[in-house]
């Protein structure tokens, strides 16, 4: 059996959404200090649609295929249905992740978030801090 699956394989080697959205409406960049891995996700948002999202990813073949695939999977969809994007559900649509790479589904998933909160912030949007890491009790993954 083969250590990673074949949409892992595709994500990595063709990565859907690289890139840089210019003066995006929400950025967020977060690390794992343990392996090194860095992304960065970049939203434009219109009427709580996110229309375009690109990401940067410094990092191995995982954290490449987990940051393509979180772009997919919330491009064209409501802030909301972002926020409830989890770390499984990038692994699932991956068809797995070996237990080792786990961190970088969760890096997405954290990515994604920031981002979100980033727009928030941007335009003095309340919400629920409940719903978004906390860097202190990060235990690896953080926000750069």
């Amino acid at each position: 059996m083969a250590l990673y699956s074949d949409k892992v394989m595709d994500h990595f080697r063709n990565p859907r959404n690289v890139g840089v959205i210019e003066n995006a409406d929400g950025v967020g960049e977060v690390g794992n200090g343990k392996c090194g891995d860095i992304m960065k996700i970049y939203l434009r948002i219109e009427d709580e649609i996110i229309t375009d999202v690109k990401f940067e990813t410094f990092g191995c073949g995982s954290a490449i295929a987990s940051s393509s695939m979180a772009t997919e999977l919330i491009k064209g969809k409501p802030l909301s249905q972002a926020l409830e994007l989890t770390n499984k559900a990038v692994t699932e649509a991956l068809d797995g992740l070996p237990a080792h790479k786990l961190h970088c589904s969760v890096l997405a998933e954290e990515a994604i978030k920031a981002a979100v909160k980033d727009y928030y912030d941007k335009n003095g949007i309340e919400y629920d801090h409940s719903q978004f890491p906390d860097c202190d009790d990060c235990e690896g993954c953080c926000y750069v």
